[in-house]
């Protein structure tokens, strides 16, 4: 406080010495207290008007009250003619000033109120307003919007609630609040609860301010918007006489923001039929534009794109796409709904003005769409425009490398973000974390959370997840850590930690989702009931599901509906999933696999039917079923259906485990050419099945060299070879009666590959050898194995020495 006073001292010393000079040169304005030509000519006027009064008079206090006068009436001072302001008011001495109404002491404080409370020093408002002598209404709406600003800018316990305090106290010395009182209180305070803005709404209807101007209840409208009460803006809007734009755009956004877009579109539609003098504004368009994202469902909104393109238009015509707010809203307008990243990127090239937020939106779009190597192409483009890249731009092509699994990519980004200092940043970390996890390094993503300045939930749920899909029971102990820290885990924290727990840390883990009441949410009930399937307590998993009252969802229906199939009770699951009413894909998927394997061949296409009416497109995982069916069938013309069906939605989108389906049934149905050339196709998305199925395919159609020679390619490519494949190659040399080849591939799968052979392999071996007459070879073979022989091994030996004595006889006949 010494210090304080001592500085206030040393300005005082500075105004007397501006004061002199101001005596001497009454034409000199002291600069000083004010900055700007309006601020200049405000002065000057003021002393043009009393230039009589300043030449008869030398008194230093009377030129000092008309330059407090004009302080006054400024409506913005800097830092420091503020301190100059505030000395003045200190050292000034106020007995021989003349008040007048309001007084100018009071009228100067609430100045250094608003200006300190602008320039982010909220303890001295707080000083200024503590001494004040005489306060008035001006007074308490000004510390109000102090609290308000500070609140903005950095919320903190002390200050949260010093917004209504004074207001309070303020209602308590009997003063009546004005809508500027209600619209600093609502508007600037962050701190306000349900219960507070319906007590003030009783009181703005009390006062009339409601019905007297549109401001008091604008304000209203915003505080219940940022509470996310719907209903209480919606019923304040309808009850509003008075409205001015603002109100419109307020409640446009409010519906906007929280996913009700089509009420948006309606409240924009009276908007330009309102009869208020209203035409809409950057603000409107942009308010009901926020709304064309994620609805209230989750589902992309493609029902809306039309009335989208016609907002689009009404902005053309209007003139408003020049203001990059709106621009960029519209961008991302068309990022959110079904047209994707195609007509973002049209739009994007449109644009004659593109800052950072327009870059951020174009390479977000193609890092959620499915052409991620977009996103980095932009990014590059935009280092080359001149843009910096911020933290959303880093997570966004962050994204896009992890959609890509492009592990160098994602470590060049990384080093970038490095050498802009937003590596420990926790949006940029994060997602810095979920790519390494999701890339199968976790210990890289285990260094970068740990030099997180600040940690997230999504950051914790990240390197969970990772070690999680690594099978790594760690997870649980992250998440335990998470506990301890302070963190409350979400639906995605207790999912990837129940996937890789053991038993007793499932049932652990069963009783803190319930405590925390995680165990009415759907994502997490499905895990926890496959969490229980996964170590073998079916019982317990299926009790469990079942003692809820409220009906299953979809998503859980499809879990116990996948434990049914595992165990063979495929009726159960039939049961269980006609009962769904909205079935997705996976609902669908699991139904045609119960029918398959419950042998209802016929119904399983009568249900891919049903899928198709009901506009559920097929993935890969369906198409397998169905292939696999046609194979068991042995109906070409079928599979070849199917084939066509998987072109026209395009063949590159399809997986390796389909190609591979379609390959084997082409070969069970007859046609090996065909086998042969979906084999081609396929080239650099060949794994082991693949390699298995061709050599497996041409073995049965005879082919046995060619199926020999493709297999010799198969052990150049350096996959590593499984009994699978042995028992295909065998198999082939059986049917082709390549004894010799066959014996030395029999050999050398346990010197070479080190795989010991089982029965089956055996069984191709005897049957090799007892079908082309070296039956000594094939007993002696059974003889030497090391596990009893089974009632096939010796069927097939009996069968080798029929076949032998049969063909002795036609020779001796012969």
């Amino acid at each position: 406080m010494v210090i304080f006073a001592t500085n206030l001292l040393l300005e005082r010393r500075r105004i007397l010495l501006l004061g002199r000079n101001f005596n001497q040169n009454p034409r000199v304005i002291p600069s000083i207290l004010f900055n700007g030509e309006r601020k200049f000519q405000l002065i000057q006027k003021q002393y043009d008007h009393h230039n009589a009064f300043y030449t008869r008079s030398n008194s230093l206090y009377q030129q000092q009250q008309k330059l407090l006068q004009a302080c006054s009436r400024a409506r913005y001072l800097d830092r420091v003619s503020t301190k100059v302001l505030h000395a003045l008011s200190i050292t000034m001495d106020w007995s021989c000033f003349d008040y007048q109404d309001p007084p100018i002491l009071t009228s100067i404080n609430n100045n250094l109120i608003t200006a300190y409370a602008s320039q982010g020093e909220l303890s001295m408002s707080m000083k200024v307003f503590d001494i004040m002598p005489e306060r008035n209404v001006v007074s308490y709406n000004s510390i109000i919007s102090a609290y308000g600003r500070h609140n903005h800018e950095e919320r903190s316990e002390e200050t949260c609630g010093g917004a209504w305090q004074n207001f309070t106290q303020m209602r308590g010395l009997g003063m009546k609040p004005t809508q500027f009182t209600f619209g600093s209180l609502l508007t600037s305070s962050s701190s306000l609860n349900l219960i507070q803005g319906l007590q003030l709404h009783s009181l703005i209807l009390k006062t009339g301010l409601l019905y007297s101007d549109a401001f008091s209840g604008t304000a209203l409208l915003g505080l219940f918007g940022r509470l996310g009460r719907i209903d209480e803006a919606s019923n304040l809007f309808q009850e509003m006489p008075k409205r001015n734009l603002v109100t419109w755009n307020s409640i446009i956004s409010i519906f906007g923001r929280h996913g009700f877009v089509e009420e948006s579109v309606v409240l924009f539609r009276e908007l330009l039929r309102t009869e208020e003098g209203c035409h809409p504004s950057e603000s409107s368009c942009v308010g009901v534009l926020s709304g064309f994202g994620l609805g209230r469902s989750g589902q992309r909104l493609q029902h809306l794109i039309s009335i989208g393109e016609q907002i689009h238009g009404l902005v053309k015509k209007t003139g408003l796409e020049s203001y990059s707010v709106i621009a960029n809203s519209l961008l991302n307008m068309y990022a959110n709904v079904s047209l994707g990243a195609y007509s973002t990127e049209i739009l994007f090239k449109e644009m004659t003005v593109r800052d950072v937020v327009s870059w951020n939106i174009i390479i977000g779009a193609f890092a959620r769409g499915d052409k991620p190597w977009k996103a980095i192409d932009h990014f590059l483009t935009m280092s080359q425009s001149g843009f910096s890249a911020n933290q959303t731009t880093f997570a966004n092509v962050i994204d896009a490398c992890t959609s890509l699994q492009k592990l160098k990519y994602g470590a060049i980004i990384h080093a970038k973000t490095i050498l802009n200092g937003l590596n420990s940043d926790v949006f940029v970390g994060s997602a810095l974390v979920d790519f390494y996890a999701k890339c199968d390094k976790v210990e890289e993503a285990h260094v970068v959370f740990s030099k997180l300045d600040q940690r997230s939930v999504v950051s914790w749920n990240s390197l969970i997840s990772g070690y999680s899909t690594k099978g790594s029971h760690f997870s649980t102990c992250l998440l335990q850590q998470m506990l301890h820290l302070g963190y409350r885990p979400n639906e995605f924290s207790f999912s990837p930690a129940l996937k890789s727990s053991l038993v007793e840390e499932a049932q652990q883990l069963h009783c803190l989702i319930v405590k925390m009441g995680y165990h009415k949410n759907e994502y997490v009930f499905s895990s926890l009931i496959a969490s229980y399937a996964m170590h073998g307590l079916i019982s317990d998993a299926l009790s469990f599901a079942t003692s809820l009252d409220s009906p299953l969802s979809p998503s859980s229906s499809n879990v116990i509906g996948g434990i049914y199939n595992r165990i063979g009770l495929y009726q159960e699951t039939q049961k269980l999933l006609f009962q769904v009413g909205e079935r997705d894909i996976i609902s669908w998927n699991i139904l045609i696999e119960a029918c398959g394997r419950n042998g209802n061949y016929l119904e399983v296409f009568e249900l891919f039917k049903n899928m198709q009416m009901a506009h559920n497109l097929p993935d890969n995982y369906t198409l397998m079923s169905l292939l696999s069916i046609s194979g068991k069938l042995c109906n070409l013309a079928l599979g070849s259906s199917l084939h066509g069906l998987i072109v026209k939605m395009d063949f590159l989108c399809c997986d390796v485990f389909v190609c591979n389906v379609l390959l084997d049934m082409y070969a069970k149905c007859g046609s090996l050419e065909s086998s042969v050339k979906i084999f081609s196709e396929m080239t650099d998305r060949r794994n082991l099945i693949s390699w298995t199925s061709l050599v497996s395919a041409l073995g049965l159609h005879g082919y046995a060299f060619e199926a020999l020679e493709r297999f010799r390619e198969l052990e150049s490519t350096g996959l590593k070879l499984d009994r699978v494949s042995f028992i295909a190659v065998l198999s082939a040399c059986r049917h082709g009666g390549l004894v010799e080849e066959g014996m030395k591939l029999f050999t050398s799968m346990k010197v070479n590959y080190g795989i010991e052979p089982d029965m089956d392999h055996y069984v191709c071996v005897v049957d090799l050898l007892s079908r082309f007459g070296h039956l000594r070879e094939a007993e002696r073979l059974i003889n030497n194995m090391p596990f009893p022989p089974t009632a096939l091994i010796w069927r097939t030996f009996l069968e080798g020495c029929k076949r032998c004595n049969k063909r002795d006889e036609e020779q001796a006949v012969g």
